[in-house]
């Protein structure tokens, strides 16, 4: 049955774990008659680039790395049609959570063995693809202090240590949302819109959140001092935040989000575009390899 599927095994040597790891899981695709290609890129742009020179010669392709490498790569992706299969090898690895894809590497390579695939949603703001969130403000400030030697050293630890820096400085930016003909404008700490489920190691976007229900959900932070995210944290964790009046959520399968100056966009982890945004999603756009 194997002995047909050419796959294209991309990885990114600097994600959380080293190359060296999957040497086991290549040996195991091999043994169960993959074809393997493995093709390693060191910036984002080459993964894609990959993509595009090799799909015609390749049944499926396996994205190793963390949650930034594989929403780049997904309008690749779609492009090409193949199927996606992931091993989680990032800090955070949200993407695999939100599809309870195991985080262990020779578990998540017996999930791409089973053959069961899913179609899932892909979000874009400004073109730009993502599979998990999109946001401006707090996040796109976190994105830009957390260096990969840190994320190395301290693993999801450096998601919190980085978010106190970032708490200590930040400040409210005023900004419109327009969505399903409606618009509003808001003075806000953050706006992200979440296309999966998890995001951030681990928070939950919203109760109501799926990859594959063709929308997008919005938050907007809206209170006054920072420090009530602390009483909030539990709250975020479990996708209940749109229970505090401080917190704006709405539900949409496009939204306008405009500000005074522009403002840098974080989607999953990765700086790629500014405000204005126009963000979107792509329902049941890649088909990915799951439990």
């Amino acid at each position: 049955m194997h002995s047909r599927k050419r796959t294209l095994l991309l990885v990114n040597p600097g994600a959380g774990r080293g190359e060296e790891t999957l040497a086991p899981v290549i040996d195991r695709f091999r043994r169960s008659g993959l074809q393997v290609t493995l093709e390693s890129f060191e910036a984002l742009p080459a993964l894609r680039q990959d993509i595009d020179r090799l799909r015609s010669t390749h049944d499926q392709l396996v994205i190793c790395g963390g949650d930034g490498s594989i929403s780049s790569a997904a309008g690749a992706v779609m492009e090409s049609g193949l199927p996606m299969g992931i091993l989680p090898m990032g800090t955070a690895n949200d993407l695999a959570r939100t599809l309870q894809i195991p985080l262990e590497l020779e578990e998540a390579a017996g999930v791409i063995l089973a053959g069961r695939l899913r179609p899932i949603d892909v979000g874009t703001v400004n073109g730009h693809t993502f599979f998990n969130i999109a946001s401006i403000g707090l996040s796109t400030e976190l994105a830009r202090r957390l260096d990969a030697r840190m994320k190395r050293r301290f693993g999801r630890l450096s998601y919190a240590l980085t978010a106190i820096q970032v708490l200590l400085s930040a400040r409210r930016f005023r900004a419109r949302i327009a969505a399903n003909g409606h618009s509003r404008t808001v003075k806000t700490y953050q706006i992200a819109v979440g296309n999966g489920v998890h995001y951030g190691g681990g928070n939950v976007i919203s109760q109501a959140a799926a990859i594959d229900d063709g929308r997008l959900d919005l938050y907007s932070l809206e209170m006054r001092s920072l420090w009530k995210l602390v009483l909030m944290f539990p709250a975020f964790r479990a996708g209940r935040h749109g229970a505090w009046k401080e917190v704006r959520t709405a539900r949409s399968d496009a939204f306008v989000i405009e500000t005074r100056r522009p403002l840098p966009v974080n989607a999953d982890g990765e700086i790629v575009t500014t405000t204005p945004a126009r963000f979107r999603t792509h329902p049941g756009a890649v088909s990915v390899f799951v439990p």
